[in-house]
């Protein structure tokens, strides 16, 4: 056994940023270990997805078309078949809620130990050496599994992967047992502001508890307006009620990606850092020049956000 399965994620017909970073994870893997890296793809579009998913490092594409959506259910079925047929060293599955639905029962499935939320993978022989964060990001660790296992990765902690591969797309005939099926997606229902999707947005304005009251936040939507960016918050922010539960960032909220996070009267809590550390450009406008935000930005700004933003709003509208 020296294989990888990753498996990747989708919803509502697109495929997650994270389906991108588990073959970059599993082409690691694979390569320390010297085996294959297969993927699977299970529902919705799937010969669509395949195409996508066919970059540099992946040997073998396996396609379950069975339904639209994600269901536990059938993911678990499948996946476990999967197992049996390619015998897999490692079976990787994103961090994310679909991922963490199925994942601990497969791993129950196939009696195999089981991480999740990994950061960093590495292998010493048969041993599995699964970095983790803990308290909140403070401190890191090490979790060392022997054998086969089933593993999590979280999202933005792995390069998305590039090129173009020439990997064999075959179709795995799963053998769903209907009965077992307890819950069918029949639709969804979008919540408030739910029609933004901040982990998918370009720029970011990102406001904190430096705003001080919600009057205020008007101004974070005018720079956003002229930057053509999207409004995202911190904690604080949503739990006031200030802003909805999707536009928040961090452990609790969101990861994100953007191409420039700007974090306005953000202190840079180490929940909040980790869920837009992977971001290209961090842009930090904060009265505290000690604040943790000001150590991770590209660019800091100590200064008065009440001053700051309304001028770059003016310098860009």
């Amino acid at each position: 056994m020296t294989d990888v399965l990753a498996v990747t994620d989708h919803r509502r017909g697109e495929l997650r940023d994270v389906s991108y970073e588990i073959i970059t994870a599993g082409r690691e893997l694979a390569d320390e270990t010297g085996g294959d890296l297969h993927l699977a793809v299970i529902s919705g579009t799937v010969d669509e997805f395949a195409e996508k998913l066919d970059r540099e490092g992946v040997d073998a594409i396996h396609t379950v078309d069975y339904g639209e959506e994600f269901n536990h259910d059938v993911y678990t079925q499948t996946i476990t078949q999967l197992y049996d047929e390619l015998a897999p060293q490692y079976v990787l599955a994103p961090n994310s809620v679909n991922g963490l639905d199925y994942a601990p029962a497969v791993a129950n499935e196939l009696d195999l130990p089981i991480v999740t939320d990994t950061i960093g993978l590495e292998t010493d022989g048969e041993t599995l050496i699964a970095t983790r964060e803990m308290y909140g990001g403070k401190v890191e660790t090490t979790n060392e599994l022997e054998g086969e296992a089933v593993v999590t990765i979280r999202s933005a902690e792995w390069p998305q992967a590039e090129g173009t591969g020439d990997a064999a797309i075959e179709a795995f005939d799963a053998e769903i047992d209907e009965d077992a099926i307890g819950s069918t997606v029949t639709g969804f229902e979008e919540v408030g502001g739910g029609d933004v999707d901040i982990s998918e947005a370009d720029v970011l304005v990102s406001v904190g508890r430096g705003i001080e009251e919600e009057d205020n936040i008007p101004i974070i939507e005018e720079l956003a307006e002229a930057l053509d960016a999207t409004v995202s918050s911190s904690r604080p922010i949503v739990d006031n009620g200030w802003l909805p539960k999707n536009r928040q960032v961090g452990q609790s909220g969101k990861v994100v990606t953007p191409d420039v996070y700007i974090a306005i009267g953000i202190s840079g809590a180490v929940q909040h850092v980790a869920g837009m550390k992977g971001s290209d450009t961090i842009v930090a406008i904060n009265t505290d020049p000690n604040a943790p935000i000001m150590d991770i930005a590209d660019y800091a700004i100590h200064d008065d956000l009440f001053d700051v933003v309304p001028a770059l709003t003016e310098e860009f509208q």
